[in-house]
């Protein structure tokens, strides 16, 4: 229904089918009065030569051979997250729409929140200086999963955005994940990820569904200010700290005085954003790489890197919290 609704919305594109295995359903999605055409017949829609993408909306142990033969018919693909359910299958995907010269893109929503794009500004700007570490708080109260973990529930939401707002070449380097099931569901339910970045610096992130409380905080510490992201509160997602710690090596016979530490105690600021729905301007951006060419923000490698990620989460866990190299 989301899916639907900003690519009617968008007036860079024109819904022209749903197709659905349940077409009442379908049908109710797109109204009654409409003149977009509904079917079962995921093959009829393939085979039409006039829709030139199609957005896949469906199980992700469907996603690669639906997003194989999409490609296969020559249309540039959407796929909601996660793009496949293993890293191999999700590269498999990049690989083919690269060949065939198609637009592949993840549906990593997040990445085109107002918070995240003043975010990534923010770095690419240099405001924050030299990103040292990034700690983020991703829990709440269940719903606990039939099929995955606490990890692979929550975990890709912080992985894109990391993923989006580092500055290009920030390649993480090993990860150390440790998982718990105090409850007996069969999977872990609360979780720690540690993910070491290059020049020293660390990305650290807590996930739970046993939280009494729902909070979604990510601090970013700069060498220059920090930022600190409450995505539950409405009147102050972002916050600027001009804080901090600098060291200036002094010339001092005394080794314990080799070191100075200054205190950086400056001004908040709280920027007004400007909310939009974040999925109509991925959609937009699909649109727009269509067209005029170009890589979209979520394109399909950011999917690869995503499950590598957690693949690399998994084989932390099953050496209960190893550093694991990527």
């Amino acid at each position: 229904p989301n899916l639907v609704r900003n690519f009617l919305a968008c007036d860079d594109t024109w819904l022209w089918a749903v197709c659905d295995l349940d077409l009442d359903r379908a049908r109710k999605v797109v109204g009654k009065r409409t003149s977009v055409h509904t079917t079962t017949d995921l093959q009829e829609i393939l085979d039409d030569p006039r829709p030139e993408a199609a957005a896949l909306a469906t199980p992700a142990a469907t996603h690669l051979p639906i997003a194989l033969a999409a490609i296969a018919a020559g249309k540039h693909i959407l796929v909601e997250k996660p793009l496949a359910l293993s890293a191999a299958d999700a590269r498999t995907i990049a690989e083919a729409a690269d060949a065939a010269g198609l637009v592949a893109m993840c549906d990593h929503t997040f990445c085109y929140t107002a918070a995240v794009n003043r975010i990534r500004s923010e770095i690419a700007d240099g405001n924050l200086g030299r990103i040292q570490y990034v700690d983020s708080v991703r829990i709440n109260l269940g719903l606990v999963q039939p099929d995955i973990d606490v990890f692979w529930d929550l975990l890709p939401h912080d992985l894109s955005i990391l993923d989006s707002v580092l500055p290009a070449g920030t390649t993480p380097l090993a990860v150390s994940a440790l998982g718990v099931d105090p409850i007996g569901a069969g999977k872990s339910c609360v979780g720690y990820a540690s993910i070491l970045l290059p020049d020293d610096a660390i990305a650290h992130i807590h996930v739970s569904w046993l939280s009494p409380v729902k909070i979604r905080n990510v601090v970013f510490g700069g060498s220059l200010r920090h930022l600190v992201w409450n995505d539950t509160d409405p009147t102050q997602r972002i916050a600027t700290y001009e804080r901090g710690v600098d060291i200036a090596r002094i010339d001092d016979d005394d080794e314990q005085r080799n070191l100075m530490f200054q205190y950086r105690i400056g001004d908040m600021r709280a920027p007004a954003l400007t909310d939009t729905e974040a999925l109509l301007s991925l959609v937009r951006d699909f649109a727009d790489c269509i067209r005029n060419g170009g890589t979209p923000r979520t394109d399909s490698w950011q999917g690869v890197r995503v499950l590598e990620l957690l693949e690399a989460v998994d084989r932390s866990q099953a050496q209960r919290g190893a550093l694991v190299d990527l």
